[in-house]
């Protein structure tokens, strides 16, 4: 299995519209086939000085394996995503394994 996490940290100037529009479009990875599983969300909460919470939209995909993998870097929806929503991020953290 190929996990890949993917931590965004958005600009702070953004609009409600825009941030409405980056969520809806990072949802819309969990259409692309080659992922076996898909978990997007915010950060929760925690009292813990230990968790970082500074992000503000994380993904993990799962999939079968590093081809299927590369073949969702490639994937319509994906490069889409990348290209609609890359001037609302500030950063972004990538973290693949296997």
């Amino acid at each position: 299995m190929f996990h890949h996490l993917v931590f965004f940290y958005l600009r702070k100037d953004l609009t409600p519209a825009e941030r409405s529009q980056f969520e809806t479009k990072l949802r819309g990875l969990d259409k692309i086939k080659s992922i076996s599983s898909c978990y997007i969300g915010r950060p929760t909460p925690s009292e813990r000085a230990i968790v970082d919470s500074s992000y503000d939209f994380a993904e993990m995909f799962i999939f079968k394996s590093q081809a299927e993998h590369d073949a969702y870097q490639v994937d319509p929806i994906h490069v889409d995503f990348v290209q609609s929503c890359k001037t609302f991020w500030s950063s972004v953290k990538i973290y693949d394994f296997e």
